[in-house]
């Protein structure tokens, strides 16, 4: 039985398919393009969504696809003048096992996801458009070409120009400014060390100039090149042209594997529900590429909202707009920030800070976060930390959380309830349900004395503490 569909197949509808699938629910997955996208769009990943990844079962193949942040050479008036990182890397630490973003094409990434899609049986159903939907009080009634489908609950997960938020009637508030324009896409450049990438700029301004960045596992680049306000074709002639222009020639392009002109259009939903259908990621939102925060934000909208669509409780269904609404303004804000920098020319435009890695988003004040107080709350994402368990094995407590359910985290050597997970200080003797604390990065990160429990979200957030 179809319990849930969704209309969509990029990385939002792709996750929130998988969670769905790996919970037994019944669903399809239809996408009304042909064929799959071939591109890098969204080629950034961020820490916090290489820990959904990980818990999704697809981290080792995105890792062992793409590649770590590189260093961009700074080309002004032909001539390279130094180097510099987007951002500061950072080592791994207990709580936060994957500190630095990751670089895949998007059209790879959903390769993998839809990969690990059909472990569950279920595949991608193209040239299958959402003609039309309704819905009343027990379910929705979906048309599809040649059939008629009822199912629980539909998810719109399909794109900016979503038919479903359309047919909804849902104002995508915001602004399209059509004095920016970029010229973006895939291609391939003879004499670029793809070692690095690469800013071609003149020196008296620097940061109008084009940006070229290897993509791994392909013999591409992705590039975004500033444009004037007269009309130009997206072509590989056009990409050359201002190439030339700025580096002095020296390196030929070639291979244009596809473009796409593009104008700022920063928009958010108005609402994320109606009744049983719901708004996923850029159905929902969209953000300018700067801070590489799209994607992110599309594939955790997913992770929010399968296992709510899965328990299908009212309390969960009705927290899924206000969490999720909350998080995509905040992430527009920090994009538009971003994208007025670039146009302001401010010497940090090109800097990431903390705020777009995502691990600091969180639910704190919402409805399933009761007020608390204290360095870590409800509504906070739950850290990671090292253990052993009771044979001498080491284990990460994301191991722990990995998987559908909640979890019950037990500190000290108090009584603890069936299914929970008990962790004890260093030293301790185990038994074989207990973990140990090597190091004290548990008991320090959940700033936990003996008897506290602590429940965890299955998306990993914290939804309760207690004290012993």
């Amino acid at each position: 039985m179809t319990e849930v569909l969704i209309a969509g197949a990029g990385p939002t509808g792709l996750t929130l398919a998988i969670d769905l699938a790996r919970r037994g629910v019944g669903v399809r997955i239809v996408e009304k393009a042909e064929t799959f996208f071939e591109g890098s769009r969204g080629d950034g990943l961020q820490p916090r969504t290489l820990e959904v990844f990980e818990d999704l079962g697809v981290l080792d193949a995105v890792l062992a696809a793409g590649q770590p942040p590189v260093a961009m050479k700074i080309h002004l008036g032909g001539e390279v003048v130094g180097e510099r990182m987007m951002a500061e890397l950072a080592e791994p630490t207990p709580d936060v096992p994957y500190p630095n973003g990751w670089f895949l094409g998007q059209s790879r990434t959903e390769g993998i996801l839809r990969d690990r899609l059909a472990e569950f049986g279920v595949k991608v159903e193209l040239g299958t458009p959402l003609i039309g939907f309704a819905q009343d009080a027990d379910g929705v009634t979906a048309e599809l070409p040649g059939e008629r489908v009822r199912v629980d609950y539909l998810v719109g997960a399909d794109g900016g120009k979503s038919f479903v938020r359309k047919a909804l009637g849902i104002a995508f508030e915001g602004t399209t400014d059509e004095s920016i324009r970029m010229l973006l896409g895939d291609v391939q450049a003879e004499g670029l060390d793809r070692a690095y990438g690469h800013w071609f700029a003149k020196p008296e301004d620097p940061m109008s100039g084009i940006v070229l960045t290897p993509l791994p596992g392909v013999p591409h680049f992705q590039f975004g090149a500033p444009l004037g306000e007269e009309e130009v074709e997206a072509s590989l002639s056009t990409l050359q042209a201002r190439l030339d222009d700025l580096s002095g020639g020296g390196v030929r392009l070639h291979d244009l594997a596809w473009s796409t002109v593009w104008r700022p259009n920063i928009r958010l939903a108005a609402r994320f529900r109606e009744g049983r259908v719901f708004l996923a990621g850029d159905a929902a939102h969209v953000h300018p590429p700067t801070g590489g925060q799209g994607l992110n934000t599309g594939v955790q909208d997913a992770y929010n909202l399968g296992w709510k669509l899965a328990d299908g409780s009212r309390e969960l269904l009705d927290s899924y707009e206000p969490e999720r609404r909350g998080v995509a303004a905040r992430v527009l804000k920090i994009s538009t920030e971003i994208l007025e920098k670039y146009r302001e020319g401010a010497d940090d435009a090109h800097e990431r800070g903390e705020n777009t890695r995502q691990l600091d988003i969180g639910y704190r004040g919402g409805p399933l976060a009761p007020v608390s107080t204290g360095r870590i709350r409800p509504g906070d994402r739950a850290p990671d930390a090292p253990l052993v368990d009771g044979i001498g094995k080491p284990i990460r407590l994301f191991e722990l959380l990995r998987g559908p359910q909640e979890t019950l985290l037990v500190f000290g050597d108090g009584p603890a309830p069936e299914g929970a997970r008990r962790i004890l200080p260093a030293g301790s003797a185990l038994s074989d349900v207990d973990f140990e604390d090597v190091g004290g990065h548990a008991f320090a990160a959940y700033e936990a004395e003996n008897g506290l429990q602590v429940l965890i979200r299955p998306d990993g957030y914290l939804r309760a503490i207690t004290s012993g």
